[in-house]
């Protein structure tokens, strides 16, 4: 039914768009105006805390795209191209979640070419080094600030101006296109979006829009094959105490008197309970003690329990501080006047700069994503959606059970997936060429918690391979 009515809404709004239609078309063919507007962005050849001399060893340009009415949104983007060959490698369009969480975050801390050290002065400018598993040795990335209020993104005239769902998507799509007019270099590469966490909300919607405009024939045509998503939510419905319950963080009864509960207080105080004997744990990955329990007991930053489970096969071992502290230490090198200098952003654009905007102005609009993942495989778009198996905050039998209900024949049924011989992961395919992959021992973020693993994952998929 809710694929029915997004359906019945895409016909019935049409015409009018047709209409609409004819006079972009004519703008896009005709005039250059707006694409003067969506300037080009600039190139960044050196970064303040970069501690390898010389310039940087891949190609950053940083810039701003206007996008809605009078182009009033004004989109922050860092694009890094491709370290094998970028004229005809994979383009990622890249959305962090939140909503209002930076993309800066998936450069520097992620899967980007930049990874953060840690720390022997706080009072210093924090240092960065290269990060030996980015995802752009293998395709280009453009990490997009969005929605507008996110990261660098602004409002020209309003700083009370709120967005939402549905007009996030279409200033996705509309930033899309101009970026690709005003980077002609790249006519026929294949274009991706991806994304994680509350993108698993956003990246579908985006995607449609774009499809949206193929069908309508706007230019300039890009060559959409698919999407990913990472711990994506996708709906408000959750598999979490099962997941607390498999992993034996409370005993067998209490969960049975939770199966069983009747809304009673007995119920409610074995809710609580089950509650207060997880939160110890960090949600978004449970081998992890939560930070404020962290602190509590005097407890010092060293290796993780995750780096130690994966000693001699992970090289990049994940400190618990960039889990505590991460914000913090991202948020004290983008603030500063010669970083923002070196990216190109525009003075008084924003008042400070924050990782995630708990304060957002932005209307959750659409809280179930599935219906647009049920037309985007009716389209046949590729699509690989991976999930951590030690993730809290989006489950991965949440993430099984709605990939399963888009009602699709399995065609690699459940199977492990290999690297270095060794089983790091599980994964099926379906027939509307989505693959689901699991990553075992990953959190939330997962290439955060195993970047080698996601790496190949990626790079496997975005070349067409099997896991």
């Amino acid at each position: 039914m809710a694929v029915a009515n997004l359906l019945r809404r895409r016909c019935c709004a049409s015409l009018p768009l047709l209409l609409g239609t004819v006079v972009l078309v004519l703008g896009f063919c005709s005039s250059h105006v707006s694409l003067a507007l969506a300037a080009a962005g600039s190139k960044v050849e050196y970064l303040p805390g970069f501690r390898h001399e010389g310039p940087l060893p891949f190609e950053l340009e940083t810039g701003y795209i206007g996008v809605g009415e009078s182009e009033d949104i004004q989109l922050f983007y860092y694009f890094v191209k491709s370290e094998s060959n970028h004229s005809v490698d994979p383009i990622v369009l890249w959305i962090s979640g939140g909503p209002g969480c930076s993309s800066l975050y998936a450069l520097t801390q992620e899967l980007g070419p930049l990874l953060f050290d840690l720390p022997k002065n706080n009072s210093a400018l924090p240092t960065l080094s290269l990060n030996p598993y980015s995802w752009t040795k293998v395709a280009s990335f453009i990490f997009l600030d969005l929605p507008v209020g996110t990261g660098f993104s602004y409002v020209k005239s309003s700083k009370n101006y709120t967005s939402n769902s549905e007009e996030t998507s279409d200033h996705g799509a509309e930033f899309l296109r101009k970026w690709l007019a005003d980077h002609p270099e790249y006519p026929s590469n294949s274009f991706y979006v991806g994304g994680d966490s509350f993108s698993g909300v956003t990246v579908p919607m985006v995607v449609n829009a774009i499809s949206y405009g193929i069908n309508l024939g706007l230019n300039p045509q890009i060559d959409l094959k698919g999407y990913f998503v990472g711990n994506a939510f996708t709906y408000p419905i959750s598999y979490i105490v099962q997941m607390i319950r498999g992993f034996g963080l409370i005993p067998d009864e209490m969960y049975k008197s939770y199966q069983e509960c009747g809304g009673n207080l007995i119920c409610l105080l074995n809710f609580l309970k089950i509650g207060q004997l997880t939160l110890v744990n960090f949600p978004q990955h449970i081998l992890e003690t939560n930070c404020i329990a962290r602190n509590e007991i005097g407890a010092s930053y060293g290796q993780s329990s995750v780096a130690k489970r994966f000693r001699g096969f992970n090289v990049h071992a994940l400190d618990p501080y960039f889990l505590c502290k991460g914000a913090q230490l991202i948020s004290q090198w983008a603030n500063d006047g010669s970083v923002q200098e070196a990216l190109h952003v525009r003075k008084g654009s924003i008042e400070e700069w924050v990782q995630c905007r708990d304060d957002l102005p932005f209307n959750r609009t659409v809280l179930d994503s599935r219906p647009y993942y049920a037309i985007l495989s009716m389209q046949g778009y590729r699509s690989l959606i991976y999930s951590g198996d030690h993730d809290l905050f989006v489950c991965s039998l949440s993430t099984e059970a709605w990939t399963k209900s888009l009602g699709y024949s399995i065609i690699d049924d459940w199977r492990p997936w290999f690297l270095n011989n060794q089983i790091v992961g599980y994964t099926r395919t379906f027939s509307n060429n989505m693959t689901y992959a699991k990553i075992k021992g990953s959190g939330h973020i997962a290439p955060v918690y195993t970047p080698l693993e996601c790496f190949i994952m990626f790079k496997r998929w975005i070349s067409y391979e099997k896991l």
